[in-house]
C-alpha cells in the first residue's frame, strides 16, 4: 500500500513537473520576442527625420536662386531736353545760313525765310520784292570761296518785331575769273508771323571792295 501511494506521488510529481516546464517553454518565447518587436520598431523613425530635413532644405535653395532670377532695377535718366534758341540767337542763325546760301546759290533756304510781300534795296541802290531778289541769287555768275554774316546786332520791337543790322563779307572770282573780296553793310528787318519769323524788310549797301 505505501508502494502504491509512493508511486501516485512520483507519478503526480512528474505531471507538475512537465506541467510547469511546458509553462516555461510557452513563457520563454514570448519573453524573447519582445525585444524582437522592440529592435524592429527602433529603425521606423529613422526616415522621419529626412522627410524633415528636406523641406527645410528647399527654402533656402529657392532663397539662393532668387537674385539670379530677379533683374536689376533699370535706373532710367530721362532725356535731357534741348535749351530753348532765343528770338536773338535764331534770327543771327537765320543770318549765317542766308550768308551759306548765297556761296551755293541755294535760292530755297533764302525763300524759306523770306516774306511773300518782302521788299529790299540791293547793294546797287535798286528796289526789289522777293521774285527779283531771288532771281539775282540764282543767275548770279560769281564763285564764292568765303560768305559770312559779321557784327550782328538784334534790336527787338516789342514781341514780333526785329531788326537785324550787320557786315557781310563775300570773297571769291566774278565770271571773268577776277578775284574778288566785297564788304557790305545790311539791314534786315524780320517779324513773327505766326510763330514763323520772316524777313519782311532789307537794304544792303556796299562799304568795302577790293
Amino acid at each position: 500500500m505505501k508502494l502504491i501511494k509512493s508511486l501516485v506521488g512520483i507519478a503526480a510529481l512528474s505531471f507538475v513537473t512537465s506541467v510547469l516546464a511546458q509553462d516555461e517553454e510557452a513563457a520563454t518565447p514570448a519573453s524573447q520576442e519582445t525585444p524582437s518587436t522592440t529592435i524592429e520598431e527602433t529603425p521606423a523613425p529613422t526616415p522621419e527625420p529626412k522627410a524633415a530635413t528636406s523641406p527645410t532644405k528647399e527654402p533656402d535653395a529657392q532663397k539662393k536662386e532668387e537674385p539670379a532670377t530677379t533683374p536689376a532695377p533699370v535706373k532710367t535718366t530721362p532725356p535731357a531736353r534741348g535749351k530753348k534758341m532765343s528770338v536773338s540767337a535764331m534770327l543771327k542763325d537765320n543770318e549765317n545760313r542766308w550768308s551759306a546760301a548765297i556761296a551755293k546759290h541755294d535760292t530755297a533756304t533764302i525763300e524759306s525765310m523770306v516774306a511773300a510781300d518782302f521788299i529790299g534795296v540791293n547793294s546797287r541802290g535798286k528796289v526789289q520784292n522777293r521774285r527779283a531778289m531771288l532771281a539775282e541769287v540764282k543767275t548770279d555768275k560769281d564763285t564764292y570761296t568765303s560768305t559770312k554774316a559779321e557784327k550782328l546786332d538784334v534790336h527787338m520791337y516789342g514781341a514780333g518785331v526785329a531788326v537785324v543790322v550787320g557786315m557781310a563779307n563775300e570773297k571769291g572770282t566774278d565770271k571773268d575769273g577776277k578775284a574778288f573780296d566785297r564788304t557790305y553793310r545790311f539791314t534786315d528787318t524780320w517779324m513773327d508771323r505766326g510763330g514763323n519769323w520772316q524777313c519782311i524788310a532789307s537794304q544792303v549797301t556796299l562799304v568795302g571792295q577790293r
